[in-house]
């Protein structure tokens, strides 16, 4: 896939990733930006999310389920200054942003009912028109790589 195509099946792979995920675009949106900040503070998390709709729990909804853990817990220093809680991705957050990199990078959604909830039978028509838009694009994915192959 040319490179600069990434994000041709950007709709499609972000709503893979939400769907697989549980995860709401606000959500999913503060993990990529994340990623790359490594360490961050409560007061880092709000500054950023500034930009969303204002939502009073999202903070403690990613802490809850797992997506932010604490890396370091506030300690008081001699002049009794206490420190700040600092926060991390945690390795489920770095998967989830990995694969939709990986995804978006030209490797192909499955298509099993096991590993896409949208592939199991009794699903809502959205995920029905997602999964045959999941069928053309990797078909398109591997003729891609089939040309770059000659």
């Amino acid at each position: 896939m040319p490179q600069e195509d990434y994000l041709k099946y950007w709709r499609v792979i972000r709503y893979y990733i939400l769907r697989k995920n549980n995860l709401k675009p606000a959500e999913l949106e503060t993990l990529i930006f994340l990623r790359s900040e490594k360490y961050f503070t409560k007061r880092d998390f709000d500054r950023f999310t500034e930009v969303y709709p204002w939502n009073s729990r999202r903070f403690d909804d990613l802490l809850s389920h797992g997506w932010i853990e604490v890396f370091s817990k506030p300690k008081t220093n001699p002049r009794k200054k206490k420190f700040q809680t600092i926060y991390q991705l945690s390795q489920k957050s770095k998967r989830v942003v990995k694969d939709m990199y990986d995804k978006l990078s030209g490797d192909e959604l499955s298509v099993d009912h096991q590993t896409n909830p949208m592939f199991k039978k009794n699903v809502k028509y959205t995920d029905k028109v997602y999964r045959n838009m999941i069928v053309k694009m990797n078909e398109f994915i591997r003729q891609q790589r089939h040309l770059s192959q000659e």
